[in-house]
């Protein structure tokens, strides 16, 4: 059975919550922004003059050489001194409420689904480990380049099938983020993974 657009009536009926207006938008920033932060290493790590390895003594006598005085051979402006407010390592993530983050993700589903970007099937699942049947099953539903596969669950021979196709990503109804939704041409979903996603918008 080939997928079917999921309209907004469909959606309603299935339960999910879908965001009126434009209120939503800035929870889709802030949780987008906070999460693309988090994956920020924040090992960027400079040595200032106290930590350069670099002799204390005094490069030569204070008056009498003609040179600038000189106190210290780590000093920041010469060749191999320490930095002057370089980066230190720190840590990039930002804090965001469970309230804004189901509003986010209320509005990136809400969005997509008045789009038509969001496809419904039955299940999807291959009976060989083959890239090339999983591309087969894939074409059969769409014919977009980037999808994202949402289902319930997987099963070993469409992850191992599929891991090779990069511009397709599969993930399950409960781990699938506001990034994602926004990230790939088309959605496919599962039935069963549309009523773990209809939970997801309506759970207080």
């Amino acid at each position: 059975m080939s997928a079917q657009v999921l309209t907004a009536e469909a959606a309603r009926n299935a339960k999910i919550t879908l965001i009126e207006g434009g209120r939503g938008t800035q929870a889709v920033h802030d949780v987008v922004v906070a999460m693309r932060a988090a994956r920020r290493s924040g090992s960027a790590n400079t040595k200032t003059k106290a930590e350069v390895n670099l002799s204390g003594a005094k490069p030569w006598r204070q008056k009498g050489t003609g040179r600038a005085r000189a106190g210290y051979k780590s000093s920041p402006i010469w060749r191999g001194g320490g930095v002057v407010f370089g980066p230190k390592p720190r840590d990039y993530s930002k804090k965001v409420s469970k309230t804004v983050r189901r509003l986010a993700f209320q509005k990136a589903l809400t969005e997509r689904i008045n789009a038509g970007d969001v496809l419904t099937i039955d299940a999807f699942a291959v009976k060989e480990r083959k890239t090339k049947m999983f591309l087969n099953l894939l074409k059969e539903q769409t014919d977009a380049k980037k999808v994202l596969l949402i289902s319930d669950s997987f099963d070993d021979n469409t992850y191992t099938a599929a891991r090779n196709v990069k511009p397709v990503l599969l993930a399950t109804a409960t781990d699938v983020n506001t990034e994602q939704l926004l990230a790939f041409d088309k959605i496919l979903v599962t039935g069963k993974a549309l009523e773990q996603l209809a939970e997801r918008t309506t759970r207080e």
